[in-house]
């Protein structure tokens, strides 16, 4: 009724007409036929009587009311059905820069964003130095965890995470099983990795979460962090990953002075940026 109510009948298309309305808004009624429903069905609906419903009806209605996503996707709780995929709101877009202030603000640890297909947007500096994200490789974290030769090299714990890797991304690829995107990063990892291929065979599924990471770095030695994927309402098709150190092998002090200007200067790879 809220939505119903800030909606005007010239927003909606239809004439003004004379006098004065007693409802703010559209009428039930009003709804009902842009709508494509029954005047009846539509008030018990807003009534929350127990009646079926179907993902077309809703869709119909959030449009009439002119529901954000969000909006859109309470509506279907509320009806008691799946609700659909978050979309990006447009005004949204213009996250990155603050994301981006974000990850360097994460300093000297690393952390980088990456959207649904895996795919790195943005990484800071301890990123590159630590886990060799750089210029030159896909900028696909998911085929470079197979394929690139420098983070095999360096990671302790690549065997054990490997299994972990692919559960999770076969977990986002079950959230969207008819987007195109994850279809072509599957047949390029597919292709590149047999091991891959026989992991993805197993079929197994896990939630994004937290992984435990053992790294050996050229210049620092063993560094032991535990990578944490945060995913951001806003930004549904984002996924920022911060490394924090774990209370072993000194890894804090390693990573601070990896991002000094001394340690800098040893790194393997130029920095990001």
């Amino acid at each position: 009724m809220s939505r119903r109510a800030r909606v005007s009948p010239e927003e909606a298309g239809l004439p003004a007409g004379g006098g004065r309305r007693r409802t703010p808004g559209l009428r039930r009624e009003e709804v009902a036929v842009l709508a494509g429903v029954g005047a009846s069905w539509y008030q018990w609906l807003e009534q929350g009587r127990d009646i079926s419903v179907s993902p077309q009806v809703l869709d119909a209605v959030a449009r009439v009311l002119r529901l954000s996503d969000a909006e859109r996707r309470h509506l279907y709780l509320l009806a008691g059905l799946n609700p659909p995929t978050p979309q990006v709101v447009p005004g949204r877009k213009d996250m990155c820069d603050g994301l981006r202030r974000l990850i360097d603000t994460w300093m000297p640890y690393p952390a980088h964003i990456m959207d649904l297909y895996y795919n790195c947007v943005q990484y800071n500096d301890a990123a590159a130095i630590v886990l060799g994200m750089r210029p030159g490789i896909t900028q696909n974290c998911l085929i470079d965890f197979f394929t690139d030769p420098l983070y095999r090299e360096r990671s302790h714990s690549w065997e054990r995470n490997a299994r972990t890797v692919v559960a999770q991304f076969r977990a986002a690829c079950a959230a969207r099983p008819d987007d195109e995107g994850f279809r072509e990063v599957l047949a390029e990892v597919s292709a590149a990795s047999e091991e891959f291929t026989a992991l993805w065979a197993e079929r197994d599924i896990e939630d994004q979460g937290q992984v435990r990471k053992e790294l050996s770095h050229p210049l620092a030695g063993l560094l032991v962090v535990e990578s944490t994927v945060l995913k951001i309402p806003a930004r549904p098709d984002l996924m920022i990953v911060l490394h924090t150190p774990l209370d072993e092998a000194n890894t804090a002090e390693k990573l601070e002075w990896l991002a000094s200007p001394e340690g800098r200067r040893g790194a393997m790879y130029p920095v990001a940026g």
